[in-house]
């Protein structure tokens, strides 16, 4: 791809968020369409985001990989990890060489190189002065993230942010918790729905989500709504 070709496509993207949020607002294919994108057109193996709920818990959400989540999920203990530092802090984090950061991030520097990555890059997801989550971007080769993708990566994640939020939500505090809430448990049905469809049909975790996106974008239907009617045995994939 060339230079002009990512950048038309980046341009795209933007375009893809932004319809969504006007399209019927699905807060699940908003996130994994921002961490697909990203691992696609932006210096990136991987992506995942995390989320937090209304009591300030984080949560992955969305991954482009079950090896990426692994290892955000690895960075959620006590140890934490560079991206939880991003979303307390509200900053972008960079780690260039992952085996270099193990004196401050010892068991997340050893799960993320057991799984092939060498660097990382997280920037928040973040409106004004609150920070909701972080848009994490795992490399498999160690070296800085250039200043065009980091400047895409952080403004792809302000889009979706304020389409997480949205005017409403920003002005009304129970609201934000409360949408936050719902993606969170949102997660969990669509979670339960990707392993009865990898049991089913004997396909990888991975194969299994997007069969159920694809199925719920053919037939217009919510990605929640498809995962649950899966689960409750109303409909096989």
């Amino acid at each position: 791809m060339t230079v002009n070709e990512r950048e038309a496509e980046i341009i795209r993207t933007f375009a893809t968020l932004a319809d969504s949020m006007v399209a019927g607002f699905d807060a699940v294919d908003l996130l994994q369409t921002l961490v697909e994108r990203s691992a696609e057109l932006l210096d990136a193996t991987d992506a995942g985001i995390l989320l937090a709920d209304g009591t300030g818990r984080l949560e992955v959400v969305a991954s482009t990989d079950e090896r990426s989540q692994l290892v955000e999920l690895m960075q959620l203990g006590p140890g934490g990890g560079p991206c939880v530092e991003c979303f307390t802090t509200g900053i972008p984090v960079a780690i260039p060489d992952i085996s270099a950061a193990r004196d401050r991030w010892a068991d997340f520097c050893d799960a993320a190189l057991a799984q092939g990555f060498h660097a990382l890059h997280a920037v928040p997801l973040r409106l004004r002065e609150k920070t909701i989550g972080s848009l994490n971007l795992f490399r498999d080769q160690a070296g800085e993230l250039g200043e065009f993708d980091l400047a895409a990566a952080q403004a792809l994640a302000d889009v979706a942010t304020i389409g997480i939020l949205q005017e409403r939500a920003v002005r009304e505090s129970d609201v934000i918790t409360q949408q936050l809430q719902r993606a969170l448990d949102s997660r969990v049905i669509i979670e339960q729905a990707k392993g009865v469809v990898a049991y089913v049909n004997d396909v990888p975790v991975d194969e299994a989500f997007r069969v159920i996106r694809e199925y719920a974008r053919d037939h217009q239907r919510g990605i929640v709504e498809v995962a649950a009617d899966i689960v409750q045995r109303r409909l096989t994939l």
